[in-house]
């Protein structure tokens, strides 16, 4: 992702990534004959995205007191 992108066009791509490592999960578990150790390392990475897709729709959330 480019610095300079605004925050769709980062979520949307974000969101595309974290999809396909989705379905890159769910393939290689489906075979059974994957390395764990390959698979753990997607599934961080897979939660990486998620937490910074969060942190970029949080931050487009006005900061609201009551």
């Amino acid at each position: 992702m480019k610095d300079a992108e605004d925050p769709p066009t980062a979520l949307r791509t974000l969101k595309a990534e974290h999809r396909a490592l989705d379905e890159q999960i769910a393939a290689l578990s489906a075979h059974g004959a994957a390395d764990p150790l390959e698979l753990a390392r997607l599934k961080k990475r897979k939660l990486r995205l998620k937490d910074h897709i969060q942190q970029i729709a949080d931050s487009n959330i006005p900061d609201i007191t009551a």
